[in-house]
Order: structure tokens, then C-alpha cells, then sequence
């Protein structure tokens, strides 16, 4: 697989590397690609990693495609919103390895997946929605409130606090932070531990356990649509 994602099995893990531009940024093809590529990991039966460019996981949604207007951006965000939903309910564990910064929607990315491994530098994770004039839309506090610490939940949403590794490791952000060259061994040690799982086991696990969060999605995925095709 080639383009902006691409796709690398070597039984039990499906490597699915973002090589979107400088930072990563999530487009309509990009998104789509993403969805292919899991698609493919699905069939294999494959624990996921998904990882980024040194020094990038992404910087968030295309903003050539947010700017072109109302409805790429809003067919835009729908279509993440859906992405996140897709990772939290996928049948299979799904490892993000966090080779740097992520914003925005690439913090989102981190909160949608089962385990995230960051590293160590003067990167930041986090939402600067707020920060640029963008009100956050629901399935992203939804995402935000079952994922983050409370307190880290109300100043990473309102007040569009970056976090530096460590930090976004105490707010939930993160669940290991390693340095970079560490990084590629750390995520292929963590999924050939999740490997070992009953994946039946885990995909009903995992459905159970986040039955609120994705009903609750399901619900503000629904609203933004909504409300914003009348901005």
C-alpha cells in the first residue's frame, strides 16, 4: 500500500505509517487511506500500530481543506469523527507510537486508540482549538471527557493547554513515554504483548467497556452535524 499511509505486516503487527506532508496532516484522502489500511489489518488479523515522521504523529486535520469552506470542513470533521469511533470499537488492539507533536486532531488520534507510547523531547500533545478561534465540537469533548484526568480534561478542552511528554502522560494523553530511538521496539514489544490477547475476548472487552463513550459518540457525531451545517 502506498500514498499517504502505508502498510507494512509481519505477523501479528500491521504497521501503518502517516506520510502526509511536514506534519501529517489528516486530509479526506488521508483519512480514507487510513480506513483502507485497517481494513487490510482487519483481514490479516493484526495488532495495529499506526506511527508517524520523526518528530511528527500529526499536526491534525488538512487546514487547506478546512479553509476551502463550510462543507469541506464540515464533511471533514464528520469523517474523523467517525475514524475515532472506528479505532475505539476496532476488533483488534491498536498501538499509537508518538514519534513527536500532536495537535488537535492528532491528539484526538492518541485518545482513540487501546495503548500510546510518546517520547521524550520538546514536543507537545494537545488541543489548540480554542487557542485559534474554534469553538471544540461535541464528539471531541466526548472523546476528551472519558480519556483525560478531570483535570487535565478541563484544561486541555477550555483552555487549550499543550502538554509536553511527561505531562501528557499524567493527563492521559500517553500511558509511556520513551526516548526516540526506543520508540520502534517499545511499540513492537506492547503489541506482541497485546498479540497474546484472546482477540475475542478483547473485542467484546472493549465494546462492553466503552459502550457509553461510543453511544455517546454516536449522539455528538449526529449533533455537530447538525448544528454545524447551520454556521
Amino acid at each position: 500500500m502506498t500514498g499517504p499511509v502505508t502498510y507494512h505486516y509481519e505477523d501479528p503487527v500491521a504497521t501503518l505509517t502517516l506520510n502526509h506532508g511536514k506534519v501529517n496532516a489528516l486530509s479526506p484522502d488521508v483519512i480514507a487511506a487510513i480506513e483502507a489500511a485497517l481494513d487490510r489489518a482487519e483481514q490479516d488479523r493484526a495488532v495495529v500500530v499506526i506511527k508517524g515522521q520523526p518528530g511528527i504523529f500529526s499536526g491534525g486535520y488538512d487546514l487547506k481543506v478546512m479553509m476551502s469552506g463550510p462543507k469541506q470542513a464540515i464533511d471533514l470533521i464528520t469523517q474523523g469523527s467517525h475514524l475515532t469511533r472506528r479505532l475505539l470499537a476496532h476488533p483488534f488492539p491498536i498501538i499509537a507510537a508518538c514519534s513527536g507533536h500532536a495537535i488537535a486532531k492528532g491528539a484526538f488520534l492518541l485518545l482513540s486508540v487501546d495503548y500510546r507510547i510518546g517520547i521524550e523531547g520538546p514536543f507537545t500533545i494537545g488541543f489548540n482549538e480554542v487557542a485559534i478561534g474554534m469553538t471544540m465540537h461535541h464528539a471531541g469533548v466526548e472523546l476528551a471527557r472519558d480519556r483525560l484526568t478531570k483535570p487535565a480534561f478541563q484544561r486541555a478542552v477550555i483552555g487549550a493547554e499543550l502538554f509536553a511528554p511527561h505531562a501528557a502522560l499524567s493527563a492521559g494523553f500517553l500511558d509511556e513515554v520513551v526516548t526516540a530511538s526506543a520508540l520502534d521496539e517499545a511499540a513492537l514489544q506492547a503489541a506482541l504483548r497485546l498479540g497474546k490477547l484472546n482477540m475475542t475476548a478483547h473485542s467484546q472487552t472493549k465494546l462492553k467497556a466503552r459502550a457509553g463513550l461510543l453511544a455517546a459518540l454516536d449522539e455528538a457525531i449526529a449533533l455537530d452535524a447538525s448544528q454545524l451545517s447551520q454556521t
